[in-house]
């Protein structure tokens, strides 16, 4: 199957990382949601013709986590979460894209504190176009929602009121512009 994307190009397409973000949000004691972004370190998109045999390999940077609160984010990132330490970088490469009911999709593995699993993202085209200075760009955004228990992130606090202090389902989002490398 073949899919016609207006705008494509084939080529290798290399993340432009100070227009990109990933993104996060998980339940804090039920009642709300935390949010917080991390810092893209690497990603390639190697784009045949047919846009559902692209592969894309992808990496993020642990250490740039930023929740707003210094005092969180060094939780998340000792042992009782991330272990930066030992799992410095969150790493996805994909295994295949697709479209059903119009909606398109790339499947992948997703590998977070050493532990990897197939993770779904549903992605959304933003579109393609030049920049004042010639380069060819691509937008997409894309989200899945993960359960942190498979990666690992176990750690949790039971609550008076019944509950616990973090939820499984974490929500992530990503916002990526790509260019096309000459």
């Amino acid at each position: 199957m073949s899919i016609d994307v207006p705008g494509y190009r084939a080529g290798t397409w290399i993340l432009d990382p100070s227009h990109s973000e990933v993104t996060f949000s998980v339940r804090h004691m039920m009642i709300s949601k935390v949010r917080g972004t991390f810092g893209v370190k690497s990603a390639t998109l190697i784009a045949p013709e047919n846009p559902l045999e692209a592969r894309v390999e992808a990496s993020v940077d642990v250490t740039s986590l930023d929740t707003g609160d210094a005092g969180r984010n060094g939780h998340l990132m000792s042992a009782d979460f991330f272990d930066a330490e030992t799992y410095p970088t969150m790493d996805f490469a994909s295994t295949g894209a697709r479209i059903e009911g119009g909606d398109f999709y790339v499947d992948g593995d997703l590998t977070i504190h050493g532990v990897t699993k197939p993770v779904t993202f549903e992605l959304d085209f933003g579109g393609f176009g030049a920049d004042p200075h010639g380069n060819y760009k691509a937008g997409a955004s894309a989200k899945a929602v993960i359960n942190r228990e498979d990666f690992g992130l176990t750690w949790n606090a039971a609550l008076e009121t019944g509950g616990v202090l973090v939820g499984k389902d974490v929500t992530i989002t990503l916002d990526l512009q790509g260019a096309l490398q000459a």
